[in-house]
C-alpha cells in the first residue's frame, strides 16, 4: 500500500463519518453498522457550563469565518492545530475555516490502508497523497469541487455538548443543500447529510468527522458540490460497498459538471451563515 504521512496526535473524543464511494451495487450494507458510527468517548463537554456564548453579559460571541480557497491538506492541518492551541488558551475567538483541498486520501488513526483500492503507482501518477491523521474512522477522499469546513469552536463557552454540536453541523449541511436547490436530511445512525435518506437508494452528499481537544473542536464537514464522484472509486470506506455518493451538481441534473472552486466558495458562504445560525452565533466574515 502507499506510504503515508502521520499528522497530529491522538485525542480523547471522536465523532466521525465519511463520504462513500459511488457504486452500482445494492444498498443492503446500510442495514449493517454505519461506516463511522456516531461515537462519543467522553459524552459530555463540561455539562455544568451555563455560558451560552463565553460572556456573562448574554451577548453572543461571534464566529469568525474565512474562505481560504484551495489549500494543501498538510497546510490546513497545521493551521487547525495552531488555532486549536490559540483557542484553548483563550487567545482567539471561535473560527470557521472554509476551503477545498487538492485530491487527497486521509486515514484515521487506526484505519486499515487496505481500504484504499487504488495502487500506489496509480495514486502517485495522479499526484494523490495519503495522510494519516488523528481522527477516528477509515479512509476518506477530499478533492476539488468539495467544500471542507473546519470549525474551531470552544464548545463549553457556548454551552454546547458534543452531540448537539454534531446536530448543528448536520443542520447546516441540510440548510446549505436546500439553499442550493437540493433536498437533503440527516440519517439516524449515519452521521452526515443524505439525499433520500429513507428511500430505496439513500445517497451520501455530506460527511462529518470531528475531534475535540481541551474542549475545542477541529476537523469538520465535507460537502460534495461539484466534485468528480468517480474519485470515490479510489477507496472502499470501512469495506462497506453499496452506499452511493452524490453531489449538488448531480442532484441538480448536471452529473457531468466539472469541479469549480467558485461553486465551492458559494456553498461555503451559505454553510457559514447556516452554521452560525445553528449555534446562535453572530457571523463575522473575514477577507
Amino acid at each position: 500500500m502507499p506510504a503515508y504521512r502521520t499528522a497530529g496526535r491522538a485525542i480523547a473524543h471522536t465523532v466521525v463519518a465519511s463520504p462513500r464511494r459511488s457504486t452500482n451495487g445494492p444498498s443492503d450494507g446500510l442495514r449493517g453498522p454505519p461506516c463511522y458510527r456516531a461515537r462519543v468517548e467522553a459524552a459530555l463537554i463540561d455539562p455544568r457550563s451555563d455560558a451560552l456564548a463565553g460572556d456573562r453579559s448574554g451577548e453572543a460571541a461571534p464566529l469568525h469565518a474565512r474562505w481560504l480557497g484551495r489549500v494543501e491538506y498538510p497546510d490546513s492541518h497545521a493551521l487547525q492545530r495552531r488555532l486549536v492551541d490559540q483557542r484553548a488558551a483563550g487567545e482567539i475567538s471561535d473560527q470557521l475555516l472554509l476551503l477545498e483541498h487538492p485530491a487527497v486520501l486521509t486515514l484515521g488513526r487506526q484505519s486499515d490502508p487496505a481500504h484504499i483500492l487504488a495502487s500506489p503507482a496509480e495514486l502517485s501518477a495522479r499526484g494523490i497523497a495519503v495522510e494519516r491523521i488523528e481522527r477516528g474512522g477509515e479512509v476518506t477522499y477530499h478533492g476539488p469541487g468539495q467544500l471542507v469546513a473546519y470549525p474551531i469552536v470552544r464548545l463549553h463557552e457556548r454551552g454546547l455538548l458534543l452531540r448537539p454540536f454534531v446536530r448543528a453541523l448536520e443542520a447546516a449541511l441540510v440548510a446549505t443543500c436546500a439553499a442550493l436547490g437540493v433536498e437533503a436530511a440527516r440519517r439516524e445512525g449515519h452521521p452526515g447529510c443524505w439525499c433520500d435518506p429513507d428511500g430505496a437508494t439513500p445517497r451520501k452528499i455530506g460527511a462529518l468527522g470531528l475531534r475535540v481537544e481541551r474542549g475545542v473542536s477541529y476537523h469538520g464537514i465535507a460537502l460534495n458540490v461539484s466534485v468528480d464522484l468517480a474519485d470515490f472509486d479510489l477507496i472502499d470506506p470501512c469495506g462497506m460497498p453499496g452506499v452511493e455518493s452524490t453531489s449538488i451538481a448531480r442532484e441538480l441534473g448536471d452529473g457531468a459538471a466539472r469541479p469549480t472552486t467558485e461553486s465551492v466558495e458559494r456553498a461555503g458562504r451559505l454553510f457559514a451563515t447556516a452554521f452560525a445560525s445553528a449555534i446562535a452565533a453572530p457571523l463575522v466574515v473575514e477577507a
